[in-house]
């Protein structure tokens, strides 16, 4: 009966760190999305304010002379 109780109590000390570093994984990689998703935010805008200033030169050009 002893022999078991240590073993169910081995196995709860095994159980209780799994959980710990779980829970500390899922931090960091919870941390790890918010940073990823602040620099795709940054990217969409600098992609917007690009393709803004592109429109702006094009609008610009000369228009194209045809000759038929």
């Amino acid at each position: 009966m002893l022999n078991e109780l240590d073993a169910l109590e081995g196995k709860i000390v095994q159980v209780t760190s799994l959980c710990r570093a779980l829970r500390a994984e899922n931090n960091l990689l919870r941390q790890q999305l918010v940073t990823a998703e602040t620099e795709r935010d940054g990217l969409v805008e600098r992609v917007e304010t690009a393709r803004y200033r592109i429109e702006q030169i094009v609008q610009q050009l000369p228009a194209a002379k045809t000759t038929a």
